[in-house]
C-alpha cells in the first residue's frame, strides 16, 4: 500500500453510517443487508445489520434468558440477525438514556450500543431506552478488510438515520437507506459496465 493509499485509508471513518450492500455482494450473509456501523477504527470495524428480522420475537428471547417481558406491544417485536460473529450474544442498539449500562458504548451522531443484559432488564421493567433494535451477533472485519469491501464496489455508505433504524419496516429499510443517497433499488446494477 502506498503511503498516500494507507494516510487515505485511514482517514476514513464509517461509525455512524449505514453500508449498504451493492447488488453483485459475493458473500450471501450480506446480500441484501444494511448494516449500521458502531464502531470503525484502525483495528477494525463493528456493525449490526438492522433489516434481517429472525423468527424470534423479544418475549422468546426474554423468556430464554429468564427475563419476564410483560410489556404487550414490545413481545412481538423481532430480534434481528446482527451478523455472523457472536451470534449467540445478544446487541442493543438505542437511543441515549439517562441511565448507565455495564457495556455500553457511546456511538459518534447520538445512538448507544450495549451488550450487558441490564439494558433488557430495564426494558422489561418499562424503564430501557425509548426506542431500540435488539440482535443476535454482529458483523466484523479485521483491519483494512472493510476498507478494500468497499474498494471493490462490495458497499455502498451513507450517514445514519435513525429513522430508516427505528420508524421504517425492515422491508423497508433497504430501500429507505439507499434513497438517503437519492437512488432506488432500480438505478442499481449487479454488473460493472452496464446501466
Amino acid at each position: 500500500m502506498s503511503k498516500s493509499t494507507e494516510r487515505s485509508a485511514q482517514r476514513i471513518n464509517l461509525t455512524n453510517q449505514f453500508l449498504i450492500a451493492m447488488p453483485g455482494m459475493a458473500d450471501p450473509t450480506f446480500a441484501g443487508t444494511v448494516v449500521y456501523m458502531c464502531e470503525h477504527n484502525e483495528r477494525g470495524a463493528l456493525g449490526l445489520v438492522i433489516n434481517r428480522p429472525t423468527d424470534i420475537d423479544l418475549k422468546s428471547l426474554f423468556d430464554r434468558i429468564d427475563l419476564s417481558l410483560e410489556i404487550e406491544p414490545l413481545q412481538h417485536l423481532p430480534v434481528y440477525f446482527g451478523g455472523p460473529v457472536q451470534t449467540e450474544r445478544g446487541f442493543v442498539l438505542h437511543d441515549p438514556t439517562q441511565q448507565h449500562y455495564t457495556s455500553s458504548i457511546s456511538i459518534p451522531g447520538g445512538l448507544e450500543m450495549t451488550t450487558s443484559k441490564d439494558v433488557l432488564e430495564a426494558v422489561a421493567h418499562g424503564e430501557g431506552p425509548s426506542r431500540f433494535l435488539l440482535t443476535l451477533g454482529h458483523a466484523g472485519w479485521g483491519a483494512g478488510q472493510l476498507e478494500d469491501e468497499i474498494s471493490r464496489n462490495g458497499w455502498l455508505t451513507v450517514e445514519a438515520a435513525p429513522a430508516v433504524l427505528f420508524d421504517t419496516p425492515a422491508e423497508k429499510r433497504f430501500e429507505a437507506a439507499l434513497s438517503l443517497l437519492g437512488i432506488s433499488m432500480a438505478m442499481l446494477s449487479g454488473e460493472a459496465g452496464h446501466a
